[in-house]
């Protein structure tokens, strides 16, 4: 039987691991947002302000760590070489 979708595993796999390490950071840094209280000086202010930024960059970046191994498991697909193909060589002229 022959296979019918040609996959590179080994990108498959890379890709498959990154989108899973992906969610899994997002789901981690979403869960530990700081939220503010009331009667907070401007310093604490300032500090929570800085923490919930670097949050959303961590997010962000996250973000684009699935987006990368979602684009190598599209890769993945047809990524191999098919058996029997054309292998270009380089003819020499005749003299």
């Amino acid at each position: 039987m022959s296979e019918l979708v040609l996959v590179n595993k080994k990108i498959l796999i890379g890709g498959l691991a990154m989108l899973v390490i992906g969610i899994i950071l997002t789901v981690s840094i979403s869960a530990s947002m700081p939220a503010g209280q009331t009667g907070m000086t401007e310093e604490e202010i300032i500090d929570l302000m800085i923490v919930q930024q670097e949050n959303k960059d961590y997010n962000t970046l996250s973000g684009i760590l699935i987006g990368i191994g979602f684009l190598l498991v599209l890769i993945s697909f047809g990524a191999r070489r098919r058996k029997g193909s054309v292998i270009k060589k380089e003819k020499k002229p005749a003299e």
